[in-house]
């Protein structure tokens, strides 16, 4: 698969690293096209930066912004989301407080996400419970991650388990968009214990039976 990752930044490092090492194509867009460049450059193997104004390429977006730009990046391409997969990561956490989140009870920025991307495409939730450095190393402890995948298209969903367990990662389905909500708790708690732990965003959140 070609996955286009929307975003050059510490996440976008984490999931291009995970989208090579699993042998498909990361292509990379930012809205400096040096960073995309630079990041492509690093990432070396199947990745590259696209071009300003070029269309996307790949079949799965992931949207490595933050809340609540992310809404916005969906807007500005909402053109070219028909028929994609869109990833969303985010944590929307208040940023005022660092003690909440920003959605509104009831919902989910992936659900926002929805209302925003064209009935064709179809928006999954991944991704959000693992830091940027865990995915780079791809495991923790000698554990390798879990990604936890909300959505309610299941093409969509096997698309992205497809990548994640390609790349070495456990790729774990927990039920419809609406589990986002969820997530995005565990999310937030996750980073929130970051600090008191002496975690240093090293963790993983891992399921075993």
């Amino acid at each position: 698969m070609k996955v286009t990752i929307v975003g050059a930044g510490n996440m976008g490092r984490g999931i291009g690293t995970r989208v090579v090492a699993g042998g498909h194509q990361a292509e990379l867009v930012d809205h400096d096209p040096a960073d995309a460049q630079k990041l492509a450059g690093e990432l070396g193997g199947s990745a590259s930066a696209l071009e300003p104004g070029a269309p996307f390429g790949g079949e799965v977006l992931v949207f490595a912004v933050y809340y609540p730009c992310i809404k916005d990046a969906v807007r500005q391409y909402a053109d070219q989301l028909d028929g994609k997969v869109v990833v969303d990561i985010t944590n929307p956490v208040d940023t005022q407080t660092w003690d909440k989140l920003a959605t509104p009870p009831g919902t989910s920025s992936a659900e926002e996400v929805a209302q925003l991307v064209p009935e064709s495409a179809a928006v999954v939730k991944a991704f959000n419970t693992t830091f940027a450095p865990t995915l780079v190393a791809g495991e923790v402890s000698g554990q390798p991650l879990d990604v936890l995948i909300a959505g309610d298209d299941g093409s969509a969903k096997s698309k992205v388990a497809q990548l994640v367990s390609d790349s070495g990662l456990r790729p774990l389905d927990v039920g419809p968009l609406r589990r986002a909500q969820q997530l995005e708790q565990l999310g937030f708690l996750h980073i929130s214990v970051q600090q008191p732990l002496g975690l240093n965003f090293a963790s993983a959140v891992k399921l075993l039976s």
